[in-house]
């Protein structure tokens, strides 16, 4: 189905569907996270595909559930565009073997580097379980007791 086939979306309906406001979708425009924003013509209304609704609705998912500041979801965001980039380059039928290798190389350090952000999040995460289950035990110490 062509990009004119597809049913397209206002920014309302698209803020109602994946459960952020009109301006959240504004500032991910701005931020890069949205490239709709390119496309329209200056005081144009804003139109998105269903494809814009799921990667909107992906990026809010990893922003939540990793806890991510705006940056590094940013920088999560431009590590999956990397990737989709190298991505078309290997399966482009003229790639040589020492251009796939350098491909592969640079999907790794892509790779890596998505991974540490992740990481980290985990990490923090894992020290505040800890530290809640310390409280947790603490308080059932101090119920014991008495």
């Amino acid at each position: 189905m062509s990009v004119a086939e597809q049913r397209v979306f206002r920014i309302g309906e698209v803020a109602e569907q994946v459960g952020v406001t009109t301006r959240t979708i504004r500032y991910y425009e701005e931020l890069g996270l949205l490239d709709r924003g390119a496309e329209r013509a200056k005081g144009a209304h804003r139109h998105y595909t269903q494809e814009d609704v799921e990667h909107l609705h992906e990026l809010v998912r990893m922003k939540e559930l990793l806890g991510l500041s705006l940056d590094e979801l940013v920088t999560l965001a431009e590590a999956e565009q990397e990737r989709a980039a190298l991505r078309e380059q290997w399966h482009q039928d003229d790639a040589s073997d020492e251009e796939r290798r350098a491909i592969l190389e640079r999907a790794l350090d892509v790779a890596q580097r998505q991974l540490e952000l992740v990481s980290t999040r985990r990490q923090a995460l894992e020290e505040f379980a800890t530290e809640i289950e310390e409280r947790i035990a603490s308080l059932q110490k101090r119920r014991r007791s008495l």
